[in-house]
């Protein structure tokens, strides 16, 4: 099936807002996956996916959405640490594309970190 051509505009545009997302930035939320062969064995990509998602569906600014290594600790991957300026990092543990979203919405969007989803309550 052929595309028009502002089909195909409107396809780069939003591809290009996906990849801006994950740009590295010094301002503003930080959202870090952990995208080592252990994290992406445990669920990692569609974890990242959905941080990207949610946050593109809520026209969040100013959140940077990127992967790393090993974070150190594969038996609690996937991992994802979230930095919002002026507070503690807050590492989120056994992570998926459901708690991604309750992340996006309590703590970046409301500020209230998701305790039960942290390393410090991990078992």
């Amino acid at each position: 099936m052929k595309k028009s051509f502002e089909e195909l505009l409107a396809i780069r545009k939003n591809t290009l807002k996906q990849v801006n997302l994950r740009k590295e930035s010094n301002d503003g939320v930080r959202v870090v996956v952990g995208m080592a062969t252990c994290g992406i064995a445990a669920g990692a990509r569609p974890v990242l996916k959905a941080f990207t998602d949610e946050i593109s569906k809520r026209n969040l600014s100013d959140i940077t959405v990127a992967q790393t290594g090993c974070i150190g600790m594969c038996r609690l991957e996937p991992i994802v640490e979230v930095t919002i300026p002026g507070q503690e990092k807050v590492t989120y543990v056994h992570m998926t594309p459901e708690k991604a979203a309750r992340v996006v919405a309590e703590h970046i969007v409301n500020n209230q970190p998701v305790r039960e989803y942290t390393i410090g309550e991990a078992k």
